[in-house]
């Protein structure tokens, strides 16, 4: 953000102040002084608000709920979520690297706590610049360690009484008021890392440490493309049903044909107006071998029809990298809208409420205007899929015909993300709600 006053502000300031130096019996020549003024103000306006990265955060009830007259629009999202009937659900939590925040949001020295996976945790920056995570609640007397503790050093320092747990191992090293600290004093520390500009924590529900590491991508760590915006919602669904719509090439051709300029109310999507525009998808996916079996390859041809005829200006071909259960790498190549990253990312923050951002990044010397807009339709055909996820049921065992077969193929491969202990969850009766 610009300090304030922004150049804006200050070319207006200068309008104003002109126009009080101004003769009063002389309008003429206030509108000839003003004018070059005001348009480098709206000009400089207009340039930053196109270069300024897109922010676009949608809140639980705000995506993918129908509304309902009497209600607001949380009552009716309320409504929904406690009416469904979730299903017969996988265990809730695979395993598998999650993203908890972006790195710029923790400074040196900085504390969050942030609900994943059904836990609380306490995720600091060393003053040496590492992150750990590490469980939220003090084992003495339970106390929020993120909620007015500080870091010191390599440690982070309870709030309450002032004890102090390492972040490597989670040892305690300190008790100001004790002679001794014992052996056992300890709280429970997360495997992690920082990769692509967010931190992630691994889960796994044997405790078992990272059987993968997160891929790098070298254009954003050389900074060959710069960030240009991000997107954030939540989903009110299974993990599994999201990285599942990869497999589904019939809701390609279906949910997402109609042009993005129709919206996402999916009422209204087929209507008349915009069904002279198309969109056409032609998609493969297929898992990786060994020793990347925890990835998956969906490669999307997109094309565009107009009045029926094929706009080729618009074909692209995008390539979606699922790396685990909740991370996917979209690359995209364009002969004149040039080549970017969307980086998505999935975390479980309890049952059946997955965090979705979706991060873009894009070569530098493209209009930012570009990558925003790509974005924003992103956004659009994304929200879709939200209407859908947010009101269906889990079904372990689907009627699928034939052509449905790589839906099969991915439940069996996503499989792999769950072991014996993983957590489950079972509804007595309705829905979950939050």
């Amino acid at each position: 953000m610009e300090p304030w006053p922004s150049r804006s502000l200050a070319l207006l300031l200068c309008a104003a102040g002109a126009l009080l130096l101004l003769p009063a019996g002389d309008p003429g020549s206030w509108g000839r002084a003003l004018l070059p003024l005001l348009l480098l103000a709206g000009g400089a306006a207009l340039l930053r608000l196109c270069a300024r990265p897109l922010a676009l955060r949608r809140a639980p009830e705000r995506v993918g709920y129908l509304p309902e007259p009497g209600c607001s629009r949380h009552q009716a999202a309320r409504r929904a979520r406690r009416s469904r009937r979730a299903g017969e659900l996988p265990p809730l939590y695979p395993n598998g690297w999650y993203r908890l925040l972006d790195s710029h949001g923790l400074p040196r020295g900085g504390v969050r706590s942030l609900a994943a996976l059904g836990e609380q945790v306490a995720v600091f920056r060393a003053l040496d610049g590492q992150v750990y995570v590490v469980d939220a609640y003090c084992p003495h007397l339970g106390a929020n360690l993120a909620a007015g503790g500080r870091v010191m050093g390599n440690c982070i320092e309870c709030p309450f009484h002032g004890w102090q747990f390492r972040g490597e191992d989670g040892k305690c090293t300190t008790i100001p008021y004790a002679e001794k600290v014992p052996d056992f004093a300890k709280i429970k520390t997360w495997p992690s890392c920082e990769i692509n500009g967010i931190i992630l924590v691994w889960y796994h529900g044997d405790g078992v440490d990272p059987e993968w590491a997160v891929p790098e991508q070298e254009e954003i760590t050389s900074k060959e493309w710069v960030y240009r915006g991000h997107t954030e919602h939540f989903v009110n669904a299974h993990i599994q049903e999201i990285p599942e719509n990869a497999a589904d090439f019939a809701h390609l051709t279906f949910l997402h044909e109609p042009v993005f300029m129709s919206g996402v109310d999916l009422r209204y999507t087929h209507s008349k107006l915009w069904e002279s525009v198309k969109h056409c998808w032609k998609a493969e996916w297929q898992p990786e071998p060994e020793p990347n079996k925890h990835c998956s390859q969906l490669v999307v041809k997109h094309s565009l029809t107009v009045f029926g005829k094929h706009f080729s200006l618009m074909d692209f071909t995008v390539r979606a990298r699922q790396v685990g259960p909740g991370l996917v790498y979209l690359t995209f190549e364009h002969a004149f809208l040039g080549r970017g990253i969307i980086l998505q990312s999935v975390t479980p923050v309890e049952p059946l409420l997955q965090q979705v951002i979706h991060r873009i990044y894009y070569q530098r010397n493209m209009p930012a205007v570009i990558p925003k807009f790509i974005l924003k339709v992103e956004c659009v055909q994304f929200e879709r899929d939200i209407m859908i996820w947010n009101n269906k049921q889990y079904l372990s065992k689907p009627l699928l015909v034939k052509e449905d077969s790589a839906i099969q193929r991915h439940r069996r491969w996503f499989a792999q993300f769950y072991t014996e202990n993983s957590t489950r969850f079972t509804f007595q009766k309705g829905g979950l709600d939050w």
